[in-house]
Parts: structure tokens; C-alpha cells; sequence
């Protein structure tokens, strides 16, 4: 009975991240359409509808875990989905075809970034996330997505659209509602498993979590390089890690505090030091090449072994 409990809770995990991913992509395309119907300019409804979509995975997890009472799944998410961006993907991306780098991706997002990991470290220092260092941080979200709309510089990501249709809204909520049921079912299935294998739920949400929240990003990614596409690049990751570290993690320390475990703290650092590593490599010559790709492959596998191990 135990092994039949094992397998159905391993089930639910695999299919809720499937429809993660599945809502994702509803959530962006259809959103996309709507926003264009009305006439938002191109730069907002990246900043926005499509940075909702990519990271609402994350966000429908880390919420979850935060409302119940899970913060080590919650944190651990959003930290693992970053380390996942910023070593598999981005590596990844690299030994496929090396990435190029603009002057702006690396002074200004690349080292917002390594701010965002900064303060990201300053938060946590006494392993707690309180409600006003929440707001503090998606507070820096706001003043970021702010400063890019006064600017007004190109986005790097091809925005999906589409022609308008009627079904575009009832699509929209259906993959909400996608998106909500399965970070809630999700969460409770990586619960289950962590206590059942004797693993922490720090371990679950830095790797099996955070691995399928990042799904729908590293999905678009193969499928942008297979088609020879730029859609998917530094810049792209670089903005979703900050929505996630800013957005994410901010409104759920100011739903409510969490708290990690001390052990937990490492992968935080471990996440700053990945993040210099890549702005360091998109540095160096402009590009991340393959073998930087490779190297950040390698810091991520080697993050997760210590997790699991």
C-alpha cells in the first residue's frame, strides 16, 4: 500500500508539472493576444504578460507552499528555479549555439542581478524572510520594470502573438486555473515524497520543484534554438530570474514570513556566486561559448548532488 501511495504521489508530480507547463503556454499566448487587441505597446506586454506567464509556475508553487506553511519548498523553489535558469538552461543554450551579449544585458540587468543575489543574501542572513523585506523587494521590481519603461530600449525576446479570438479569455482563465491546481497539487505531491524518501523539502524545492516550475522556459528554449530563433536568450533569463527573485519571492514574504533552514542558506550563496560566474561569461567576449556553457552545466549538477546527497 505504502509503494502504491509512492507511485500515485510520483504520478501527481509528473502530471501536475505538465500542466504547469501546459497553462503556462496558454496563459502567454492568449494573454499576447489580448494585450496586442488592445493596443499595449510591445515593451509592457513583455515585461509583463510574458514574464506573468513564464514565472506563474513559480509563483502558483512558491504561494502555495508559503500559505501552507511549507517555506523551505517555497524558497527553495525560486532559488533552485534560478540556479536551473542560470546553469542548465543557459548552459545549455550555449553548447547548442554560443549566446551573444549587448553592453546593456551585462552593466545594467546583468548587474541588477548580481544585486538581487546580494540582497537575496542580506534577507536571508538571519535564515527569515519578513513582510517588509518582502516589500522591499518587489518594491525593486516595481522601480526595474519602471526604469525600463522610461527607457524604452528594445526587448531582446520575440513577444508570442496571435490574431484575436473570442476564446482568447476563456482560454486565459482555464490556464490560470491550470496553473493554480497544479502548483497546489504539485506542492502536496513533492510534500509527500520528501517525507516518505527522507529527504528535506529543501532538497525537493531546489531540484524535482524547481526543475518543473522551470519547464515552460526550458521547453521554449529548445524549441526557439531548434528553429534558429533568438526568442529565448541571456537578456530573457536575466529578466526572469529577477521577476522571480524580486516578484515571486517578494509577495510571498509579504503574504507571509518564512523561514529556511540554516543548511538551506548555502544554496543562497551558491546562487550569487552561479549568477557572477554567467555575467562574467556573457562578459568575456560578449558570448557565453560552449564550453562556458558546459561549466555552468557543471555548477548545476554538482548544486543538485549536494542537495540530494
Amino acid at each position: 500500500m505504502d509503494n502504491m501511495e509512492y507511485l500515485i504521489n510520483f504520478l501527481i508530480l509528473t502530471v501536475s508539472i505538465l500542466v504547469l507547463w501546459w497553462g503556462a503556454v496558454w496563459v502567454v499566448e492568449s494573454a499576447s493576444s489580448i494585450a496586442y487587441r488592445l493596443g499595449m505597446p510591445e515593451l509592457i506586454i513583455g515585461l509583463t504578460v510574458v514574464a506573468l506567464g513564464t514565472s506563474a509556475p513559480e509563483f502558483a508553487v512558491t504561494i502555495t507552499a508559503a500559505l501552507r506553511g511549507h517555506a523551505d519548498i517555497s524558497v527553495g523553489n525560486v532559488v533552485g528555479s534560478n540556479v536551473f535558469n542560470m546553469g542548465f538552461i543557459l548552459g545549455g543554450l550555449a553548447l547548442i549555439r554560443p549566446l551573444n551579449a549587448s553592453r546593456s544585458l551585462i552593466y545594467r540587468d546583468g548587474v541588477i542581478m548580481i544585486i538581487s543575489g546580494v540582497m537575496l543574501l542580506w534577507v536571508f542572513f538571519d535564515l527569515e524572510l519578513s513582510r517588509f523585506e518582502g516589500i522591499i523587494l518587489f518594491s525593486s521590481l516595481i522601480i526595474y520594470l519602471t526604469y525600463l519603461f522610461i527607457k524604452k530600449e528594445p526587448l531582446e525576446e520575440e513577444v508570442p502573438h496571435s490574431d484575436f479570438h473570442w476564446y482568447e479569455i476563456p482560454r486565459l482563465l482555464t490556464g490560470l486555473g491550470l496553473i493554480i491546481g497544479g502548483g497546489h497539487f504539485l506542492v502536496e505531491a513533492a510534500t509527500f515524497l520528501a517525507r516518505g524518501f527522507g529527504v528535506t523539502e529543501w532538497a525537493i524545492g531546489v531540484t524535482v520543484v524547481a526543475a518543473g516550475t522551470s519547464a515552460p522556459e526550458f521547453a521554449t528554449s529548445l524549441v526557439a534554438v531548434s528553429k534558429g530563433k533568438h526568442g529565448i536568450s541571456a537578456g530573457n533569463l536575466i529578466g526572469s530570474n529577477l521577476f522571480n527573485l524580486f516578484g515571486v519571492l517578494g509577495l510571498a514574504g509579504i503574504i507571509k514570513t518564512l523561514t529556511i533552514d540554516s543548511k538551506a542558506y548555502f544554496d543562497v550563496v551558491l546562487l550569487l556566486v552561479l549568477i557572477i560566474i554567467a555575467v562574467l561569461f556573457l562578459r568575456t567576449g560578449w558570448r557565453v561559448s560552449r564550453w562556458e556553457g558546459f561549466a555552468l552545466i557543471l555548477i548545476g549538477f554538482i548544486s543538485w548532488l549536494i542537495n540530494i546527497f
